[in-house]
Order: structure tokens, then C-alpha cells, then sequence
């Protein structure tokens, strides 16, 4: 536990979050369900990189409801910036999956991340697949709408089932060396496009391994935790180094070390 917030502390933060990402995310829903498609007022940040107004309205909702009762906290969002601090931070991805929101495809979600001195002490993911929450405290294990959650016991590659992000900031070639290497082994892939839902994918055994080159602090930081949290074995650059300059992560199920290991080789992880 952080020095600077005991176990009440947190606790007081994690509950919050897990309404507010509640709350937030099916109001998300909503606003989808009943938008017309120019309604969403989608903008282009880069390639397959887009941004509406629901990312933003979402983001003020949780700053504004987290902020309330944390004043004192810092608040680092993709949409509206901000920045870490020596306190706590909260680490924002109102809408993980803004692609598949827009188009309609349900794999999105909303993260919510508490950091504080350098580790993720909470993690809060709101799954709009499912209209469920995962959230776990650092050391405290991993739930799925209060119902703890396990990484898979997979151990022969034949039975495996992975999912791999893909980021146009890196070699799309690697990427498709990786896929031919697993397919090679006998396992099953997906691409989904949203982080923090397949990291709770892998946190309740639904798949044995998420792996992404690259990506931002916001994506990462609350499924990583939560996977770590299941049971998964979980690797990523440190905390800091993320929130300033993004970076890859990975989560598999224990049983398979040794078919993942070569990717940390990849990363030096």
C-alpha cells in the first residue's frame, strides 16, 4: 500500500470509481443508442485515431464525479490532458474502443486507473459488452460485478485462445510475424480494438494472452492491474514511463510462460 493513502483511502476511491465508471458507461450506452450518426460529431485525430462527443462529455462526467470527492487527487484524461502528480492520479480513457462505439460494435469500454507513487493501486474497467465493472485493489484480487474473477488454467498452446492489439505506431510486419508464429504453435487469435476490454478478457479466463506493442498510460494501466490482480502474468514498462511516453504490455495466463516468453525478450521486459 502507498504510504501516502491507507487501506480506507483507497477502498473510499475504489468504490467511487466503480459507480462513476458505472454511471458513465451507461450513460455512453445511452447516448449511443439513441444518437443518429451525426449526432456523434466524430473527428479524426490520425488514421482509425477518432474522437466524439461522447469521449468528451463521458471524460468531464468522470473528472467531475471522481474530482468532487477527491479534490485534492490529479486527474490525467485522453480527451482533456492534465498531468501526474506526487499525490494520486486518476488515469482516464472515457470511451477505450472509440472505433467500435462509433460503428456500433460493443467491444468498448471505460478505464479508470488510481496511480500513486509509481504502482496502479486501483483499477476500474466498465465493460459495455457486458454492462459489468472489473475492479481490483493492488493485493486485494480481481472482480467482475463483486464476483472474483481468475486467469485461465491453459497450459498446451493447442487450446489457447489470444488476442493482439495492433497500433499503427509500430511495424504492422512484426505484428503479422507474431500472429504466424503463434497460428504455428496451434493458437486461436483475435483483434478486438479495445485494450482495457481485452486485458479483462484474459483477468477472467476468457483468453490466455493479450499482447500490444504500444499504447498510452490511459488504455493500459486499470485492465493490467486487474489481470495482474486475476492471477495473469503481467509485464509493462514502469508507471511513469507510461504516463509520459505510453509503451507495450502483456498479459497471459500462468500456464504458458514459457510460449510468451520470447515477447519479453521482444520488449526487454
Amino acid at each position: 500500500m502507498n504510504p501516502a493513502f491507507d487501506a480506507a483511502a483507497i477502498r473510499a476511491r475504489a468504490e467511487v470509481a466503480i459507480t462513476v465508471a458505472l454511471k458513465a458507461g451507461r450513460e455512453a450506452a445511452r447516448f449511443r443508442r439513441d444518437s443518429n450518426p451525426g449526432t456523434l460529431a466524430v473527428e479524426n485525430k490520425g488514421l482509425q485515431d477518432f474522437v466524439t462527443i461522447a469521449d468528451r462529455k463521458t471524460e468531464q462526467a468522470i473528472r467531475d464525479g471522481l474530482l468532487l470527492r477527491f479534490p485534492g487527487d490529479m486527474f490525467m484524461g485522453e480527451e482533456s490532458g492534465g498531468r501526474s502528480g506526487e499525490g494520486g492520479t486518476w488515469v482516464v480513457d472515457p470511451i477505450d474502443g472509440t472505433t467500435n462505439y462509433i460503428r456500433g460494435f460493443r467491444h468498448w469500454a471505460v478505464s479508470i486507473a488510481f496511480v500513486a507513487g509509481g504502482k496502479v493501486e486501483i483499477g476500474v474497467v466498465y465493460d459495455a459488452t457486458e454492462d459489468k465493472v472489473f475492479h481490483a485493489i493492488r493485493g486485494g484480487g480481481a472482480f467482475k460485478d463483486g464476483v472474483p474473477v481468475h486467469a485461465a488454467a491453459t497450459a498446451d498452446p493447442a487450446n489457447a485462445l489470444v488476442i493482439l492489439g495492433h497500433s499503427r505506431k509500430t511495424s504492422f510486419d512484426d505484428h503479422l510475424a507474431l500472429s504466424k508464429r503463434l497460428h504455428e504453435r496451434g493458437m486461436d487469435y483475435r483483434r478486438t480494438g479495445a485494450a482495457a476490454i481485452d486485458l479483462v478478457r484474459v483477468a477472467e479466463g476468457a483468453a490466455d494472452l493479450y499482447y500490444e506493442r504500444h499504447l498510452n498510460a490511459w488504455d493500459m494501466l486499470a485492465g493490467a492491474l486487474i489481470a495482474e490482480e486475476a492471477g495473469a502474468i503481467v509485464a509493462m514498462p514502469a508507471v511513469d514511463r507510461l504516463l509520459t511516453d505510453g509503451g507495450p504490455v502483456i498479459a497471459h495466463s500462468p500456464g504458458l510462460s514459457g510460449e510468451f516468453a520470447f515477447i519479453l525478450d521482444i520488449e526487454g521486459l
